[in-house]
């Protein structure tokens, strides 16, 4: 469903008379296509005394075409490597550096802050200081404005050389709904560099459940158009949607109940040579506690949790060396609905099994990680009483809903042969929504 508010809010009259009536100001997104550079302009670098990634930073900005420059009026992004921050004290290098700038940045513009786990740090002052990070990066991706948003890339130590794929992600429009949020890259875990950063799954193929429109659709397109082989997996139902989904993709249209006894092995007989696993597939049959019926209970459990643990169990073996699992969570998981429960628990739980399957996986370079899309505009989303829809809405940074690609872009990202040194993570795909900030 078309977001009138956004329509009205971007033209010119609408722009004027929202600024004058201080209401939610929404920006129209950049979002990716093929031929759109990773930064869509001039890149400003700053340096913490003492940084450990000058190099390897500089190596992927240079490899992502970035055009680096001491000065510009409107720079698109604005970038700052704070891992020599080892102190409390040295904080004021990054006000430093971004301060005379901010208020330049171009719309749709990117900030970039790159430090340390604070957990790896050397001292409790650098744990401190690095642990500040999170809290000023969270803050300014609210103060951005125009559609620009906030980035924090925590890369441990040893993990130097493996930036480009997260850098890449973080600049480009790829990450258009992505803000104030901290991805880690850690060390010890191997990262693949694409041959082309146009095509990354090119020679892959992928398994997307839930594959017959909406969020999952867009998944098995993008990963199509990022070079992946596509099987798409939907219940019999919607087996004539499938179908038309898969067609224009060459893919592959299965069609199953994954809740059934059998699915796991029936689906293992379909699917060799599998690279890629994403499950995407997930229903609500939302109440409050007190008048929810125990069949709707287990319905959400049963498609959105149970099923994906008995699939993955019996898939994750056979993914090679390199292998990429990717779980569809929610910010309804973090924080929690009023009628959701059912479907609340489900996405926590995808949390913990993306927790507890990553260090399992890690000996194959296998990485699993979990996507926790915020207000996305779906069929589903459009059936949502106005009240709630307009407040889903509004209440993120962005004061706009997102779109299925939006979260199908994360995911590829995470699928990426690059992205080996990101494993364990949840990236929510939500515009920096309130809910569960």
């Amino acid at each position: 469903m078309a977001d009138r508010y956004l329509s009205f809010a971007t033209s010119r009259v609408g722009a004027a008379l929202v600024g004058r009536l201080g209401l939610p100001s929404p920006a129209r997104l950049v979002r990716h296509r093929p031929g759109l550079p990773v930064a869509r302009g001039p890149v400003l670098l700053g340096e913490s005394d003492g940084g450990r990634l000058g190099t390897a930073l500089r190596a992927a900005l240079d490899s992502c075409g970035a055009e680096l420059v001491p000065h510009a009026e409107a720079p698109a992004a604005l970038v700052f490597d704070a891992t020599g921050i080892r102190e409390t004290g040295r904080l004021d290098q990054l006000h430093a550096f971004l301060h005379p700038r901010i208020r330049a940045l171009a719309p749709c513009g990117r900030l970039l802050v790159l430090g340390t786990p604070p957990e790896l740090a050397a001292s409790p002052g650098e744990s401190a200081a690095q642990r500040a990070l999170d809290g000023f990066v969270r803050s300014a991706a609210k103060e951005l404005r125009a559609g620009a948003t906030a980035h924090l890339l925590l890369v441990a130590p040893g993990a130097e050389d493996a930036i480009e794929s997260t850098v890449r992600f973080a600049l480009s429009a790829r990450s258009a709904y992505v803000s104030g949020q901290a991805v880690r890259i850690g060390p010890g875990r191997r990262a693949t560099v694409p041959e082309d950063w146009e095509r990354p799954l090119a020679g892959r193929t992928a398994l997307v459940t839930g594959a017959a429109r909406g969020i999952g659709a867009t998944v098995a397109e993008v990963l199509h158009r990022d070079g992946a082989r596509v099987i798409g997996v939907d219940v019999p139902a919607m087996g004539a949607e499938l179908r038309a989904t898969m067609r224009p993709l060459a893919g592959t249209a299965v069609e199953l109940d994954i809740t059934a006894a059998d699915a796991p092995d029936r689906l293992a007989e379909r699917v060799a040579g599998l690279d890629i696993l994403v499950h995407n597939a997930g229903i609500t049959r939302d109440r409050t506690l007190g008048r929810m019926a125990a069949d709707r209970w287990r319905a959400v459990l049963d498609v959105n949790l149970v099923a994906v643990e008995r699939l993955t169990e019996r898939l994750a073996p056979a993914l090679p060396e390199g292998g990429r699992i990717v779980f569809t969570s929610s910010i309804s998981g973090i924080a929690g609905n009023v009628g959701q429960t059912n479907y609340a628990a489900s996405k926590a739980g995808l949390i913990g099994l993306t927790q507890a399957l990553a260090p399992v996986l890690a000996d194959r370079a296998v990485t699993v990680n979990a996507v926790a899309p915020g207000f996305i505009e779906t069929r589903m989303t459009a059936a949502v009483p106005f009240p709630v829809r307009a407040a889903g809405r509004r209440l993120n940074s962005l004061s706009q809903g997102g779109l299925p690609v939006d979260v199908a872009e994360a995911v590829a990202y995470l699928a990426s042969p690059g992205s080996g040194a990101v494993t364990g993570q949840l990236l929510r795909v939500c515009g920096q929504a309130l809910l569960g900030a």
